[in-house]
């Protein structure tokens, strides 16, 4: 893929992010009014929690990261609910990403409008570089910064990132723009020589580092994001047919 193409899929995949999250306007907030918050010190040298994604075309084990706690404490949650117990990946983009977590996607026809669906409520930002978007990455979708300047998240949905692989010259105007003068990123970052190396061979999404967060990475079945995101596709990028999901903590 050319340089000048890379861009335009750049252009593309921002466009239909800023429509990716996707707790409506009408859904109900916390009873204080608040976004809920979970007060954790974490420490990456605890024992990582790992959940079991099951679906239609295979199994997925995802460990979650000590560094975004209240997205972790958050999904461990949902998953011991059962909240996300035969709910369906309702938007699959090959080379991007495959996204599931609406409520109600459970048994929705196939004209049913999907994506604006949640528990209620959103989870603050825990964005960091420490953290980014490889393929495999288990990322918190949200509304677009016009609507959510703060960039919370989804208190449900979620993508996994697909992806392609960047030349590194690619990944180095991604930098520039993602984390260069004027942009707020807190502390001055630039790619590491191994993060580089590894968005050039296993792939991601790098465009969207600093504005998503990440919070754990798939660690076993890697190969059903692949299966998942060939399937055929239809209006609004849902599946023709139906990948259900079903989670289970196993850590």
């Amino acid at each position: 893929m050319n340089f000048n193409k890379s861009v335009h899929y750049i252009v593309v995949a921002f466009a239909i992010f800023f429509g990716f999250g996707l707790v409506s306007c009408g859904d109900t907030a916390p009873a204080d009014g608040q976004t809920e918050e979970v007060q954790v010190v974490a420490s990456e040298d605890e024992t990582l929690r790992r959940v079991r994604i099951e679906t239609d075309m295979g199994n997925m084990v995802v460990e979650l990261s000590n560094k975004t706690p209240q997205h972790r404490d958050n999904f461990i949650e949902l998953v011991e609910k059962g909240f996300y117990d035969s709910l369906l990946f309702h938007r699959v983009i090959n080379e991007f990403m495959i996204q599931g977590g609406d409520p109600v996607s459970r048994a929705a026809s196939l004209s049913t409008p999907l994506g604006s669906g949640g528990p209620g409520y959103q989870v603050p930002a825990e964005i960091t570089t420490d953290l980014l978007h490889f393929k495999g990455a288990l990322a918190a979708a949200r509304q677009g910064d016009a609507v959510n300047p703060e960039r919370k998240s989804s208190g449900s949905q979620f993508y996994l990132v697909h992806g392609r692989t960047f030349k590194k010259e690619e990944i180095l105007t991604i930098e520039t723009r993602n984390f260069g003068p004027g942009v707020d990123a807190g502390e001055p970052f630039k790619y590491s020589d191994e993060a580089i190396e590894r968005y050039m061979t296993e792939g991601g999404t790098p465009f969207l580092d600093n504005n998503y967060t990440v919070f754990g990475y798939v660690v076993e079945g890697l190969d059903v994001i692949d299966s998942i995101a060939a399937v055929e596709t239809g209006a609004g990028n849902r599946p023709r047919t139906d990948v259900h999901m079903a989670m289970e903590v196993i850590r």
